[in-house]
């Protein structure tokens, strides 16, 4: 599976999720770019966060986040 850009936004974004806690989450604010707000944007389409703006990681969202940031771990060392 090729990784297009639009893919590759939504992986950067949800490698932001500090998965130590539940209670906290991101907000992609107005003055972001406009990839990152694109993004957000399909995350929430796909059920991975709770607002259209960021939010909190959904229990499908935090699964996802966990092995993307696992992956980048792994690929990283």
């Amino acid at each position: 599976m090729p990784v297009s850009t639009e893919l590759n936004e939504e992986i950067r974004i949800l490698n932001l999720f500090n998965l130590d806690t539940s209670l906290e989450g991101i907000k992609v604010h107005k003055d972001a770019d406009d990839g990152s707000k694109a993004a957000i944007e399909r995350l929430y389409r796909k059920g991975l966060v709770t607002q259209h703006d960021g939010g909190y990681l959904t229990e499908l969202g935090r699964n996802c986040a966990e092995h993307i940031q696992t992956a980048l771990r792994i690929l990283a060392t």
